[in-house]
């Protein structure tokens, strides 16, 4: 089972996370949405396609686009959809 936290709080628990490039993607449905709030950033990677970001808050502190999404991927990473990752802070540990 892996676990992402921020600040003491639970973000994300899921035993059915995917692993890309070291990041662990989890399902949607495992991660807190009231923990989430939708950024405008978007990026490109050539292999899997535009990513979407949120913003990661907890106790009012804002971790701003620490979490990231590709909801429409290139077919190389079709696995990834709609999975979410995160980094900036956010401990991804295996409990």
């Amino acid at each position: 089972m892996m676990q992402a936290s921020w600040n003491g709080v639970v973000i994300a628990e899921s035993g059915a996370t995917v692993v890309v490039e070291g990041n662990h993607y989890f399902p949607i449905d495992s991660v807190r949405q009231e923990r989430l709030s939708s950024s405008d950033t978007r990026t490109t990677c050539g292999w899997k396609g535009e990513a979407s970001y949120f913003d990661v808050v907890v106790d009012g502190e804002v971790n701003v686009d620490a979490a990231w999404v590709y909801p429409d991927p290139k077919d190389a990473a079709e696995n990834i959809r709609g999975l979410v990752a995160f980094w900036k802070g956010i401990t991804v540990t295996e409990v």
